[in-house]
């Protein structure tokens, strides 16, 4: 792994990743200090904003794997009542729509929110295993939107 910078290195990881931070500061550039909830939220995406760009660097750092989260619910919120998939873990991520609403889900069911819902955004949960951010984000830009209704799923 690369420890030196080459600003002049460009590849399809790092203009994702400086695209993801520059969404992350315009949206979390002023953030409300008295409202706790966004200044986790503003915390969340900056951290995996960090993240996604130290990897497309070849740079990132390695940190202490967290606790493993609380073992999932039935189902989590972020599956669709209509999507028959079980989830695919515990609930890592929450996903936002464009008017902060959003749900908390496995990533699995996260990704298939976050490529259900235009102009959706998914953050880690403070417990979440490193990376499941990007892993949701990533498999999301390759699922489609409500897969359960065009692959024929029932519940």
């Amino acid at each position: 792994m690369s420890t030196s910078y080459d600003p002049l290195r460009t590849s399809p990881e790092l203009d994702t990743a400086v695209r993801v931070a520059r969404e992350m500061l315009a949206a979390y550039g002023s953030t409300d200090y008295a409202d706790p909830a966004a200044v986790a939220q503003a915390l969340g995406a900056t951290r995996e904003s960090l993240r996604i760009l130290l990897r497309a660097l070849g740079v990132e750092t390695t940190t202490p794997p967290a606790a493993a989260p609380a073992p999932p619910a039935e189902r989590c919120p972020a599956a669709h009542p209509d999507d028959p998939t079980p989830c695919g873990g515990p609930v890592v991520v929450t996903v936002l729509d464009r008017h902060n609403a959003g749900a908390n889900g496995c990533e699995h069911h996260g990704a298939r929110l976050l490529a259900s819902v235009d102009g959706a955004r998914v953050y880690p949960l403070p417990d979440a295993p490193e990376g499941a951010a990007i892993r949701v984000f990533k498999a999301a830009d390759s699922t489609l939107p409500y897969a359960w209704v065009k692959r024929g799923e029932r519940r």
